[in-house]
C-alpha cells in the first residue's frame, strides 16, 4: 500500500492492524497513512470455518496478519500446502489466481492475496461439487454389481 487508505467502521467493529486488534466505540472514519498489514472484522475466518481447501488456505494467511509473531510458522505452512493445492484443483480459474496468490505472498501483499482467495470461493464450490458427482458417477456401477 503506496497511498493513503480511507476506512468507516462501525461502532463495535473490530480491524487487526500489524496484530494489535482496535475496536472504536463509535462509528468512526480512519485513515492509513503508511504500509500497514490490516484485516476487517468482517473478514476475519474462524478455525471452525476453515472447512475447504481454499478456506484452509486463506486460515493460514489470515495468521500472518492478525498474529505477526506466527507469521513465519504461517508462511511456511503456506509454502507447503499451496503446491498441493494446486495439485489438487484441475479448474484453471482457480490455479491461475492462485499462482497470483504465491506472487502476492511473495511481495508481502498478503491482505491483496486474501481477497483473492475469497472471489475463488464460488468456483471452489463448483469444483467440489463436480468432484463428489463424479465420485457418486464412479460408485454407482459398483453399487450394482458390476465389477
Amino acid at each position: 500500500m503506496s497511498n493513503t487508505f480511507k476506512l468507516s467502521l462501525k461502532a463495535n467493529e473490530k480491524i487487526y492492524i500489524n496484530g494489535a486488534v482496535v475496536r472504536f466505540d463509535r462509528k468512526v472514519t480512519m485513515e492509513l497513512l503508511n504500509d500497514v498489514q490490516f484485516l476487517l472484522e468482517s473478514h476475519v475466518l474462524q478455525p471452525e470455518d476453515a472447512s475447504t481447501p481454499l478456506r484452509q488456505l486463506y486460515f493460514i494467511l489470515q495468521v500472518m496478519l492478525m498474529n505477526p509473531q506466527g507469521a513465519p510458522d504461517a508462511r511456511d505452512m503456506f509454502r507447503r500446502s499451496l503446491p498441493l493445492m494446486l495439485a489438487s484443483f484441475k479448474d484453471e480459474r482457480i490455479r491461475n489466481p492462485l499462482k497470483q496468490v504465491d506472487r502476492m505472498v511473495g511481495e508481502d501483499n498478503v491482505f491483496e492475496a486474501l481477497k483473492t482467495i475469497r472471489s475463488l470461493y464460488a468456483f471452489e464450490r463448483e469444483a467440489l461439487e463436480q468432484n463428489d458427482d463424479d465420485e457418486m458417477g464412479e460408485a454407482r456401477p459398483l453399487a450394482v454389481g458390476a465389477r
